[in-house]
């Protein structure tokens, strides 16, 4: 859709309106959304509080979105008053933003949904904003991107944006990370008996290594210590501080070690010590993660990039890779679309993943763990 078909379409809406509708009508006045209609009937309290709300911008899914989510095999979900609240609520944005607000420079922005048995983050979870191309594109939990189709529908309080897929509630890490292809990650936090502070832990970054940056240092990995692994893991979690992408310059941040990690932007491309950032952005439920490319070494804190090559040297001196990835014998295996590179979204959604060495962007699951990912926020 393009920007300057955006405009007209909002001016065209506020010339012809003598009164701004309230939400009821808006969504009347849109046959492409007569099911979000139908949906928000199940929990009138929403519809309610939603009444006495000013200055919001509701994501609203089309009917074509809600069918894909039909046909998936969760749509059993909608029979659960809660989840579907919790789900609608992270539809409504905190601010009226109109098509023009949103550019290239990426955004996120506050929703609604602050039930902490879906969320930990402090003052709503949040969806992530930029114009790519001539699309208005929000994304949200597994990398699932959502276009705007019909943007700037004015009601009398805020705007409306029609979307052509669901929101996904992000889940928590460790189901993200088992459907990102970040195994090797998972097997070693369950080893060092750290899934649920990870999980539960309010207002996380983590720096989630690939399962090939664990497989480059399989040799230091062997005999390691419980001990040892978790002061290792440990390093890649700073709390506190949820440190999207927009917000991440040169410096310093204080991990769940103790020990300090360094943040340097050359020419573009994200470091962590040494570690070259290759997916920012994953949101779950209690904050962000950005993908690496190697694992930090608490030992080796002072490591800095080499921005010329395309991966960094492991940080662990002396070590080797192994013939397997480590932690992974016990972690389910990926299902679905992403898992084997399939994407419903085009460009904007595709996998990319080779083996072990990428994780997988799982746009194409987005659908099918709305309900079930976000049911498992705090269950892992």
């Amino acid at each position: 859709m393009q920007i300057k078909k955006l405009l007209p379409l909002a001016l065209a809406t506020a010339a012809s309106a003598q009164e701004t509708m309230n939400l009821t009508a808006a969504l009347a006045s849109s046959p492409e959304l007569s099911q979000l209609g139908i949906t928000l009937g199940l929990v009138p309290e929403l519809v309610a509080a939603l009444a006495e709300l000013s200055n919001i911008t509701l994501l609203a899914p089309s009917n074509a979105a809600f069918e894909e989510f039909t046909n998936s095999s969760n749509a059993a979900a909608l029979s659960d008053p809660g989840l579907i609240q919790a789900v609608l609520q992270y539809h409504v944005l905190n601010g009226t933003y109109y098509a023009q607000n949103v550019t290239e420079t990426t955004s996120f922005i506050p929703t609604t949904l602050m039930n902490t048995s879906y969320t930990n983050v402090t003052g709503g979870q949040v969806v992530k904003a930029v114009l790519t191309g001539d699309n208005v594109v929000f994304s949200s939990g597994l990398l699932t991107n959502s276009t705007v189709t019909q943007a700037d529908v004015t009601f009398d309080s805020g705007v409306i944006h029609i979307i052509d897929r669901l929101l996904t509630v992000p889940a928590n890490v460790s189901t993200t990370a088992v459907a990102a292809n970040l195994t090797s990650l998972v097997g070693a936090v369950t080893t060092a008996e750290l899934a649920e502070a990870v999980d539960t832990t309010p207002n996380v970054t983590i720096f989630a290594p690939t399962n090939e940056a664990f497989q480059s240092i399989g040799s230091a990995l062997g005999s390691i210590s419980t001990e040892d692994l978790a002061s290792i893991l440990t390093y890649h979690v700073v709390s506190g501080t949820v440190g999207y992408s927009s917000i991440l310059s040169n410096t310093t941040l204080t991990t769940l070690n103790d020990a300090d990690v360094t943040i340097s932007i050359v020419d573009g491309a994200v470091f962590v010590n040494s570690a070259r950032v290759v997916m920012a952005d994953v949101l779950v439920a209690n904050g962000v993660v950005h993908v690496i490319d190697n694992v930090l070494n608490p030992a080796n804190a002072t490591a800095t990039p080499d921005a010329t090559m395309s991966t960094q040297m492991p940080a662990f001196s002396g070590a080797s890779s192994a013939s397997e990835v480590p932690y992974t014998s016990n972690v389910p295996t990926p299902t679905g679309p992403a898992a084997t590179g399939g994407a419903a979204g085009g460009s904007e959604t595709s996998s990319s993943a080779s083996g072990a060495a990428m994780p997988m962007r799982t746009g194409a699951v987005g659908a099918a763990a709305l309900f079930g990912g976000a049911a498992l926020v705090y269950n892992m």
